[in-house]
């Protein structure tokens, strides 16, 4: 929770655990991480769900060691605000470094000619994943790949830019309009 004298004090958080739930960000082990460090959100409460409806090995996989995993990757601060990086089945894992593609996405984000775009990791024999942007352009606006990379080149990590830029009409999305970034992982990943 994030109390509104917080809102401009802590931009980008969304707090710190509401009472009588118990929030912790963890890595692999379950060990707490360290201010800053990302991790993925753990919850233990009596309010949560109690499992998977006839699904007992996603329930099981859900509550590992007695934590509920969320799956969203975040840091928490000195003072215990939690800020969600990414999911974490959509971190990329390239080169021997985790990227987040969410960062990647706000960066792209700043082109003005970029109506929507999705970053994705992609099968890859050099990095193991290739940080890949799939983008729709803006009505009448145009933008090519060189000019993508070399924007987040100039303003990120190199190891964070896309190593390939897609451009496609639209992406797929649930009936709720859910991005499906695992639709795309398929469609780009034999291309």
């Amino acid at each position: 929770m994030l109390a509104p004298e917080d809102q401009l004090r802590k931009p980008g958080s969304c707090g710190k655990a509401v009472i009588n739930v118990e929030t912790r960000v963890v890595n692999d082990d379950m060990e707490d991480v360290a201010p800053g460090e990302v991790g993925e959100i753990v919850h233990r409460s009596p309010h949560l769900m109690l499992g998977y409806f006839n699904d007992p090995e996603r329930t099981e996989a859900a509550f590992a060691g007695g934590w509920f995993h969320s799956g969203d990757l975040a840091t928490i601060d000195q003072e215990g605000y939690i800020s969600v990086v990414d999911r974490k089945k959509d971190m990329i894992k390239t080169g021997g470094e985790n990227v987040a593609s969410r960062e990647v996405e706000e960066m792209i984000y700043r082109l003005p000619a970029v109506s929507e775009v999705a970053v994705i990791g992609l099968p890859d024999a050099r990095w193991v994943e290739a940080v890949t942007a799939v983008i729709v352009l803006k009505a009448g606006q145009g933008l090519t790949e060189a000019e993508v990379i070399a924007h987040c080149n100039g303003h990120m990590a190199h190891f964070k830019a896309p190593k390939r830029v897609v451009f496609t009409d639209a992406l797929p999305k649930n009936p709720s309009g859910k991005l499906l970034k695992r639709e795309l992982r398929q469609r780009y990943a034999a291309t």
